[in-house]
C-alpha cells in the first residue's frame, strides 16, 4: 500500500524511500516516547506497520481475516471498513483498547466509539508524524537505553489480540466500561483535531512539553521487532507492561510503630454510595472526616472494611465549598428510608446498568444528551464564598476485611476473550473478571438473554495492577426485579446466612416430641402459672420473647414482671447450635419473611411464650409505686402461662377505651382462668406506670430520635405489596418499651456487680463536638430554636420548640432525621476491654449502665447476658469465655446487627419500588431537608422516606440558582411556562421550606 504524497513530501533529502522509512522510523519512536496517549499510539504504530506491509502480505491477509471476524462477533462495534487501509486502522484502534495510559492523559476505551470515521486516523498520524519530523537533540545514552526499553514494552501492547485481552482485564484506565458523557465530549475535542485545532496533545507531539525543562528523546524501532509483536500472541510481554495502579500494602510492623506514633490512624472505611469515588474515614479527634479521593486511594478496600490510612501532606488536602462537616453529615450514614423519586446522576456503567431502566429497584434517572454534552442542561449559578481545606488520606493496609466481597449484578459479554464482565448493582464494589466456565452455558452463543438476570459473584482476588478484580460466579439469582431474587442477592451480599439448618444442629434440640417441661426442672424455678400473664406484640409476630405481669398489692403498690424466653436453658454453651447461633448473632426481619438465628422449634415454638402453653423463663420482678418508683427487685428463673397473645392494636383499644366492656369475641382466645376485666386492668395499670417512668426518663435527660418507618400490607399467597403507610408508634408501643428498658437496665446493672471484667454491655457515645457545633450553627441560621448542649435540650427542643401548625410533626421529623446524622452509632462492649467507666453510659437513654436482656430468641449478646445472669445467681454454670473471647464476640454480635439493620431497610426500599412500580406515581407533599447546588434532599411526608432530588431529572426546569447566605443555602427554580406570554415562575428553596413533589 503507497503513502499518501502529503507523508512524501516530510522527506526532504536522502535516497527516497529508504530516507522515507528511516524518518518514519525515528519520527514513531520520538511520538511513542513522548505521548503516552494510547490513541495517538495506536495511528503511529498503523504508519509504522504500513511500511514493512509488502514484506508481509501473508500477515495482512490474516489481519484482513481477524478485522472481519470482530466485526461480525463484537456488537458494539459503529462504524464499517471498506479498504484495506481502514481495515488496518481499525485493527491498529482495537488494539489499542486497553494499553494503559499515563495519569496526565484521557483514555479511550475504543475508538470506534469515538465517533472516528474511516480515514481520520491516517489524517492525524500524517499531521503528528510531519511535525515531528524536524530535528531533535539526542538524548544521553542512559536515557536512550530507557526510552528503547520503553519502546519495546509498549510495542508489545499492540497487534496483538491476547495482548488486548490481558490489558482489558487488568488496566484499561480507570474504568472499561466508560461514561457516555464523556465519549460524547470527546468525540467533539478529536473534531477540533481535525480541523487543527490540536491544542495541548499538538504541544507534546512536536516536542513542546508542558514541562519546558523536559526535551523529546528520540529512540528506534525496528521492523523486525514489529513484525515480530504481531506474530507473539499470548505472550506475557503485554502483561509485564502493566503499571501498577494500587501502592503495595505496609507492612504490619511498619503499621504498629505508625498507629502507636500518631503518624497512622485506623477507622471504619464509608464510601458514599452516590458517588462511589469519595470515601472517608473518621478522625480519631472527632474533627472532620479524612477524606479518600479516588478508587486508588481506597487501595481496593471495600464499604465497611477497617482500614489503616495515612493522612497526606497538606499541599495536596482537598478544597471544599462551604462547611467539611455538612459534607461529612451529608455521607455519614447510609439512607435509613426507602427511596420514592428516580435519581439522576452519571453512571459509568452505561451499557451494563442501562439494562436495567425497567427494574425500577436501583434506576437512576436517565441524562438527557444534552446534559451529558455540555455537564448541566441548566443554567446553575450562584457558588459559596466559603472554602475549606479537608484532610485527605490513602489507605496503607486493610486492617479487617468486613465487607463480605459478595455482590449481586449483571454480566456483559465480551467478544473473544475467555472471561466475562461482573457489573454489580452496587456501584461501590468494583467491576470484576469471572471466567466463562461459570457462566451459564449458552450464555457465550445467547448473552443477550441474560441481560435482565442477576448473578452473584464473589471476588477471589485484586491485583495491585489491576483496576478490576477477579472473581468466581457464585449463584444465578433471577430476574432483575423480582423481590426473590433480589431479596436473596441483598442477603448474600451482606453475608446474611439463610440456609436451612444442619441435621448436627437440629440434633442439639429436643427429640421427643411433643416437649413438656420436665419435673426436676419445675422444682428449681419459682412457679408462676397462675399469675396473669400476657405478651403484648406485633399481630403477625411468631417468636414471643416477653411477657407482662402486674397485680395491685394490698398497700397500694403493684408487683410488676417482665418474663423472658429461657433460650439458655435449650441452647447449651458450645454446642454446635450454640456456635451457629453466634455465627449468625441476630435474626434479620424482611418485610415477608424473618431469617432466625434459632431454628424454628426454638424459636417459633419451645421458646416462643405462646399462650396458654407452660414456658420456661427469665423474670424481674420489681414493687413499684404508682408513681414508678421501685421499692424492691427480684431475678430469678421461673415457668409462666400466658393467658393471652395480645396485638399492640388490643392493648391500645383498651388504653384508649378504659372504661369499655370488650367481650371475648373482640379478643384473642384468653385463659378460662383470668377474666378479660382482669388482663384490662393489668394494662391500664402498667400504662399509668409506664407513663411515669418515660416522663421521669426524659426529665432526666434521655433523648428519643425515632425515625419514620414504612410498612407493609402483602398480599398472603403472592406476599406482593398491595399497600404501604407509615408505622404507628402507639401508647401501647411505649408501655412495652418503658418495662424492657427497666429490666435491661436492671440486668446490665447485675451482671456488672458480679462480673465486671466480663460483661457485655451497650454503650452509647455522645455525638461528636464538632459536628454538634455545626449543626448548631446551622440550625441558629435557620432561625430554629434548638437546644444541642444536652440530650435534655435536644429532645426538649424536638417536642416543644417547632410549633403546633400543621407541619409541626414534619419539621420534628426533618430535624429528626438531620440530628441521628451527627450521632455515633450505639455498640456492645466488653467491660473487661474498656478500663474507663465513664466510656459505659449511654447518651441517648443517659444511664450508666446497660445491656441487651428481652429478646435472647432473635438476639445472641441476650443469651450471654441469661448466662452471665444465671451465674450470678448461682442458677447456672459459670461463663466460661475469658475477656478476649467476649470482647470479640461484642465485636462480631455489632457487624452482624448494622448488617441486619442495613438488610432490613433495603428489603423495605425493595417493596416500596416494586409498589411504586405496581401502583404508577405517586403525589405527595415533602419539607426539603437540605439544599446543595444541583440538588436538594426532601422527607415525603406521606410515606415517611427522604429521597435527594437531582435538577437535572426534573421536567420543565428552566434555570436553577444556588447561593449561600451564611451557613443557610438557598435554591432558586425557574419552571418554564406552557403559555410563552407569562413569565417563568420561581421557587425558593431552603431547609424547612414546604414543596410538592
Amino acid at each position: 500500500m503507497a503513502f499518501s504524497p502529503k507523508v512524501k513530501r516530510t522527506t526532504k533529502h536522502g535516497d527516497g524511500a529508504q530516507n522515507l522509512l528511516r524518518s518514519q522510523k525515528d519520527a514513531y519512536a520520538r511520538l511513542l516516547n513522548q505521548h503516552q496517549n494510547g490513541k495517538f499510539r495506536s495511528y503511529l504504530q498503523e504508519l509504522a506497520t504500513q511500511q514493512v506491509e509488502e514484506s508481509m502480505s501473508t500477515s495482512v491477509s490474516r489481519s484482513v481475516n481477524v478485522v472481519s471476524r470482530r466485526k461480525k462477533g463484537n456488537s458494539e462495534s459503529s462504524y464499517s471498513v471498506d479498504s484495506l487501509s481502514s481495515q488496518q486502522s481499525r485493527q491498529m484502534a482495537d488494539a489499542s483498547i486497553c494499553s494503559y495510559t499515563d495519569k496526565t492523559s484521557y483514555q479511550v476505551t475504543c475508538t470506534e466509539d469515538q465517533g472516528i470515521k474511516p480515514g481520520m486516523l491516517e489524517k492525524h498520524a500524517r499531521m503528528e508524524l510531519h511535525k515531528a519530523a524536524a530535528p531533535k537533540k539526542v538524548p544521553s545514552k542512559p536515557q536512550h537505553k530507557r526510552n528503547e526499553k520503553d519502546i519495546k514494552i509498549s510495542s508489545n501492547l499492540v497487534g496483538s489480540e491476547e495482548g488486548d485481552s490481558q490489558q482489558l482485564s487488568c488496566s484499561c484506565g480507570e474504568e472499561q466500561a466508560k461514561d457516555k458523557s464523556k465519549k460524547k465530549r470527546l468525540k467533539g475535542n478529536l473534531a477540533k483535531k481535525d480541523e487543527g485545532e490540536c491544542g495541548p496533545e499538538v504541544d507534546v507531539i512536536t516536542g513542546k512539553s508542558p514541562n519546558k525543562n523536559i526535551k523529546a528523546p528520540q529512540t528506534q524501532a525496528s521492523k523486525e521487532s514489529l513484525l515480530q509483536n504481531n506474530k507473539d500472541k499470548g505472550t506475557k510481554s503485554g502483561r509485564g507492561s502493566r503499571k501498577q495502579l494500587f501502592e503495595e500494602y505496609m507492612r504490619t510492623e511498619d503499621v504498629s510503630a505508625g498507629l502507636e506514633r500518631g503518624e497512622l490512624i485506623k477507622g471504619v472505611l464509608r464510601i458514599n454510595p452516590k458517588k462511589y469515588k469519595e470515601a472517608f474515614v473518621p478522625s480519631p479527634d472527632g474533627s472532620a472526616d479524612i477524606f479518600l479521593d479516588g478508587i486508588a486511594a481506597r487501595n481496593r478496600a471495600l464499604n465497611g472494611d477497617v482500614v489503616v490510612v495515612k493522612v497526606l501532606p497538606p499541599e495536596q488536602w482537598k478544597e471544599v465549598s462551604g462547611d467539611i462537616n455538612e459534607r461529612t453529615l451529608a455521607n455519614q450514614m447510609v439512607p435509613k428510608a426507602p427511596d420514592v423519586i428516580v435519581e439522576a446522576r452519571y453512571n459509568e456503567d452505561d451499557e451494563v446498568i442501562g439494562k436495567m431502566k425497567n427494574v425500577c429497584l436501583h434506576d437512576k434517572a436517565p441524562v438527557t444528551t444534552q446534559s451529558v454534552k455540555h455537564g448541566s442542561a441548566f443554567n446553575i449559578s450562584g457558588s459559596s464564598s466559603e472554602r475549606a481545606m479537608q484532610r485527605t488520606g490513602k489507605v496503607v493496609i486493610i486492617f479487617e476485611q468486613k465487607h463480605s466481597r459478595a455482590a449481586s449484578g449483571f454480566l456483559k459479554f465480551l467478544p473473544n476473550k475467555n472471561f466475562a464482565m461482573f457489573s454489580p448493582v452496587d456501584h461501590r464494589i468494583p467491576r470484576v473478571n469471572v471466567p466463562l466456565v461459570d457462566c451459564p452455558a449458552d450464555f457465550v452463543s445467547r448473552p443477550g438473554d441474560y441481560e435482565n438476570v442477576l448473578f452473584i459473584c464473589r471476588i477471589t482476588h485484586w491485583p495491585a495492577d489491576n483496576n478490576f478484580a477477579e472473581g468466581r460466579l457464585a449463584k444465578t439469582l433471577g430476574q432483575a426485579g423480582e423481590i426473590e431474587p433480589e431479596t436473596e442477592g441483598i442477603m448474600t451480599e451482606y453475608d446474611v446466612d439463610f440456609s436451612e439448618f444442619s441435621e448436627e444442629v437440629l440434633n442439639c434440640l429436643p427429640q421427643d416430641l411433643p416437649w413438656s417441661i420436665p419435673a426436676h426442672e419445675l422444682s428449681r424455678r419459682r412457679d408462676l402459672r397462675k399469675e396473669c400473664v400476657f405478651t403484648i406484640d406485633p399481630a403477625t409476630a411468631r417468636d414471643l420473647d416477653d411477657a407482662l405481669s402486674c397485680k395491685q398489692l394490698s398497700d397500694g403498690n403493684f408487683e410488676v414482671g417482665v418474663h423472658i424466653a429461657d433460650v439458655s436453658y435449650f441452647v447449651e454453651e458450645g454446642s454446635v447450635l450454640d456456635q451457629i447461633a453466634g455465627k449468625r448473632a441476630t435474626s434479620v426481619y424482611l418485610v415477608q419473611k424473618v431469617i432466625p438465628m434459632l431454628p424454628r422449634l426454638l424459636c417459633e415454638e419451645l421458646c416462643s411464650l405462646n399462650p396458654l402453653t407452660d414456658r420456661l423463663t427469665f423474670s424481674v420482678i420489681w414493687k413499684l409505686s404508682p408513681e414508678g418508683k421501685i421499692l424492691s427487685e427480684w431475678f430469678g428463673r421461673t415457668v409462666i402461662c400466658s393467658c393471652i397473645k395480645m396485638s399492640y392494636d388490643h392493648a391500645q383499644s383498651m388504653i384508649e377505651a378504659p372504661d369499655k366492656h370488650f367481650s371475648a369475641e373482640e379478643l384473642p382466645p384468653c385463659s378460662t382462668n383470668h377474666r378479660i376485666h382482669e388482663i384490662k386492668e393489668a394494662i391500664l395499670n402498667l400504662h399509668n406506670i409506664a407513663k411515669q417512668l418515660r416522663a421521669q426518663r426524659f426529665e432526666s435527660g434521655a433523648l428519643q430520635l425515632n425515625q419514620l418507618k414504612l410498612s407493609f400490607s402483602l398480599d398472603k399467597e403472592s406476599s406482593m405489596p398491595q399497600g404501604c403507610y407509615v408505622y404507628q408508634y402507639q401508647d401501647s408501643n411505649k408501655l412495652v418499651e418503658e418495662f424492657m428498658l427497666l429490666a435491661n437496665m436492671a440486668a446490665a446493672h447485675q451482671i456488672y456487680r458480679t462480673y465486671p471484667e466480663l460483661a457485655i454491655l451497650r454503650r452509647h457515645p455522645p455525638p461528636q463536638s464538632k459536628m454538634v457545633d455545626d449543626l448548631q450553627e446551622f440550625c441558629d441560621q435557620m432561625g430554629l430554636d434548638i437546644d444541642l448542649n444536652s440530650s435534655r435540650g435536644l429532645h426538649r427542643s424536638l417536642n416543644e420548640n417547632l410549633g403546633n401548625d400543621e407541619y409541626a410533626a414534619a419539621r420534628r421529623e426533618v430535624l429528626t432525621h438531620m440530628c441521628s446524622r451527627a450521632m455515633q452509632m450505639a455498640s456492645y462492649f466488653c467491660t473487661g476491654a474498656l478500663k474507663d467507666e465513664n466510656s459505659f453510659h449511654h447518651y441517648a437513654l443517659n444511664v450508666p449502665l446497660y445491656t441487651h436482656f428481652t429478646s435472647p430468641i432473635r438476639r445472641y449478646v441476650d443469651v450471654i447476658v441469661h448466662r452471665l445472669l444465671a451465674a450470678s445467681l448461682n442458677c447456672g454454670p459459670p461463663l466460661s469465655l475469658s475477656l478476649e473471647e467476649v470482647h470479640k464476640l461484642a465485636s462480631h454480635c455489632n457487624d452482624r446487627k448494622t448488617a441486619s439493620k442495613r438488610v432490613q431497610e433495603l428489603s423495605s426500599e425493595l417493596f416500596f419500588a416494586v409498589f411504586v412500580k405496581e401502583c404508577g406515581p405517586l403525589d405527595s407533599e415533602a419539607m426539603v431537608m437540605g439544599v446543595l447546588d444541583q440538588s436538594f434532599d426532601v422527607l415525603v411526608l406521606r410515606y415517611g422516606v427522604q429521597k435527594r432530588i437531582y435538577c437535572n431529572s426534573l421536567e420543565g426546569l428552566k434555570a436553577v440558582h444556588f447561593r449561600k447566605v451564611g451557613k443557610r443555602p438557598e435554591m432558586t427554580l425557574v419552571w418554564e411556562q406552557a403559555d410563552p406570554s407569562k413569565e417563568s415562575t420561581q421557587q425558593v428553596y431552603y431547609p424547612k421550606q414546604l414543596s410538592v413533589c
